[in-house]
C-alpha cells in the first residue's frame, strides 16, 4: 500500500473498482445506513450512469481503484475511499480537485451519523447550512448539506 496514487477520470473500464470502493467505503463507513439498493444495483447504476454520464473521478494506486469523487456541477456528489486507504491525503486531493473544478463553490450532502466526514469537510472550509429529517433521500436517514464558498 506505498504505491504512488494518481487522480484521473474515470472511463468505462473503472466501473466495476469504482463500484467496489463505494460499496467497501459505505458498509465501513456507515453501517447503520441501510441502503435501498443491493449491490448489483449500485455496480449497474456506477456502470451504466455514474461513469459515463457523470464527472466521475478515481483515484489509483498500483492498478487499483482506491478512491472514488464524482462532480454535478456545483455538486460534490460522492467520495469514498477504500477503507484501508483512508487517512493518506487522498481525500484532502480528491477535494482540492473539486474545488478546482468548481471555484465559484461547492455543496454536499453527508448523513448526521456520519461524523468524521462532519470533520473532514469542516477542516477542508465546508459550512453546515442545513439539516433534515432525512425524507428527502432515498435512505431516509436525517442528512446535512455543507457548503463551501471562496
Amino acid at each position: 500500500m506505498n504505491a504512488e496514487v494518481a487522480l484521473r477520470r474515470a472511463g468505462g473500464p473503472d466501473a466495476a473498482g469504482v463500484a467496489d470502493v463505494y460499496l467497501r467505503s459505505y458498509s465501513t463507513a456507515l453501517p447503520t445506513v441501510v441502503r435501498p439498493r443491493s449491490d448489483d444495483e449500485v455496480r449497474a447504476y456506477i456502470r451504466d450512469v455514474v461513469v459515463p454520464e457523470r464527472e466521475t473521478w478515481l483515484a489509483e494506486a498500483g492498478g487499483r481503484v482506491v478512491g472514488m469523487m464524482v462532480l454535478a456541477g456545483d455538486l460534490l456528489s460522492q467520495l469514498y475511499l477504500a477503507p484501508e486507504w483512508r487517512g493518506r491525503g487522498i481525500g484532502d486531493r480528491f477535494v482540492a480537485l473539486a474545488k478546482e473544478r468548481s471555484p465559484q463553490g461547492l455543496t454536499l450532502w453527508t448523513f448526521q451519523v456520519n461524523k468524521p466526514a462532519h470533520r473532514f469537510y469542516e477542516r477542508h472550509g465546508f459550512v453546515a447550512v442545513e439539516y433534515t429529517d432525512g425524507s428527502g433521500n432515498e435512505e431516509r436517514e436525517p442528512d446535512v448539506r455543507y457548503v463551501w464558498t471562496p
